[in-house]
């Protein structure tokens, strides 16, 4: 899939464990994770922006493109 998720860099980035960030923006653990790891179909708006917020970051740092 041409579609990367950064998630993962940017927990790095701000020292923060996945596990904090799903209990702070009211995520499954179960769900953050298949999000890091790129396996789901589709993000809804208000979660990119909840992970936006949490992570002071912008959409572009929690995505990327990679074409074929």
């Amino acid at each position: 899939m041409p579609i990367i998720v950064t998630l993962d860099v940017m927990l790095a980035r701000r020292k923060m464990r996945a596990r904090d960030l799903a209990q702070r923006i009211d995520m499954s653990e179960t769900n953050l994770s298949l999000l890091r790891s790129g396996k789901v179909k589709g993000v809804r708006f208000d979660t990119i922006e909840k992970l936006c917020r949490e992570l002071d970051c912008r959409p572009g740092d929690l995505l990327d493109f990679e074409a074929d």
